[in-house]
């Protein structure tokens, strides 16, 4: 089978194309077919800092069909349409590869009516959104139609791929949504994707336009910069929120002391590889729901543009996902990856 892999880290140039035996399943496995693979800023960044230990295939989300089950697994999940998360993650095994073996757990079922496409989007992006909107005191574990009603959500950056997800997931919930965005496009992207309101930061007082979109504040804060954004979240939460950053566009966070202990504010960080396993369960079951209910698109019409390359282009792919390109960056592993 044809892979994609590195022995070293360093550029985009370090992954070759290459030959590999086709995998075995284990006890408890699956392999499946891969159809695409997802590329996420950790991918690039794990294959840019850090050396592993043999060859390792990149990506850590994907889709395809299982067309192999080890022992313990039903013979019934053979020929399952499925998304994957986290193959990469402590494993040498990414999606960028004709097929891959991993734990039955990471093979989720994809109904009939989501794409492939769709499937290989879900992963780090969809369960980093689920983690955010649900690490707020009294709130949901698990996101469900109505968990979130009541509830205000500002979303930071809702043109990225978990800012998107985050939109889809809390209109899902109930939410009201509310996103910050850099300019018009972003801001049409984010309305795509279900925002209700949009701020476009570079344009207006984005604290006093959320303030006047919400008086009382917002609930919950999925922060993709907190660094740059820590005094206008302490300006636009409601007492007792929560925000939520997964992303570190700084090395430190300076957190306005008095004014997060007067309104009891929880700065909370996320990061979907080491969250408690209860939790993870949780998100993955939520994404599927909303899957099944059709509440979680890709595409242009959804607010997330694909970008795709071959699988021979998938340093192409991790230079695209690096240099920010907006939208969800996608690898053809395979000639049915469009079925």
């Amino acid at each position: 089978m044809k892979a994609i892999t590195y022995k070293t880290s360093g550029a985009a140039d370090v992954m070759a194309l290459t030959d590999r035996p086709l995998p075995e399943p284990g006890e408890g496995e699956v392999r499946v077919a891969v159809r695409v693979s997802g590329v996420n800023p950790t991918d690039w960044k794990a294959r840019q800092s850090t050396t592993p230990s043999g060859e390792q295939v990149p990506n850590q989300d994907g889709s395809g069909v299982i067309d192999a089950v080890g022992p313990g697994v039903p013979e019934s999940r053979l020929g399952e349409r499925v998304w994957l998360w986290e193959a990469a993650w402590g494993r040498a095994d990414g999606t960028a590869q004709e097929y891959v073996t991993l734990p039955a757990r990471q093979a989720v079922p994809l109904p009939e009516h989501a794409s492939f496409d769709l499937g290989a989007s879900l992963g780090i992006p969809a369960l980093t959104a689920h983690r955010t909107l649900t690490v707020a005191d009294g709130g949901p574990t698990r996101l469900a139609p109505g968990a979130l009603a009541g509830r205000i959500v500002l979303v930071a950056g809702g043109a990225g791929a978990v800012g998107n997800a985050a939109i889809q997931l809390a209109r899902w919930a109930g939410a009201t949504v509310v996103t910050t965005v850099s300019g018009p496009a972003k801001g049409e992207l984010a309305k795509a994707a279900g925002a209700q309101h949009v701020v476009d930061y570079r344009a207006q007082d984005a604290a006093a336009e959320i303030r006047r979109i919400a008086p009382d504040g917002v609930h919950i804060v999925v922060e993709v910069a907190p660094g740059a954004n820590a005094e206008l979240d302490r300006a636009v939460t409601a007492p007792d929120a929560v925000v939520a950053f997964y992303a570190d566009d700084s090395e430190t966070v300076s957190v306005p002391v008095r004014p997060s202990m007067f309104g009891n504010l929880r700065w909370q960080g996320v990061l979907v590889y080491t969250v408690p396993a209860a939790a993870k369960d949780d998100a993955v079951a939520a994404v599927s729901a909303a899957v099944a209910d059709d509440a979680i698109r890709v595409g242009e019409a959804a607010g997330l543009p694909l970008h795709r390359f071959p699988l021979s282009r998938t340093g192409d792919a991790h230079d695209a996902v690096e240099q920010a390109t907006v939208g969800k960056v996608l690898i053809d592993v395979s000639t049915d990856a469009s079925a």
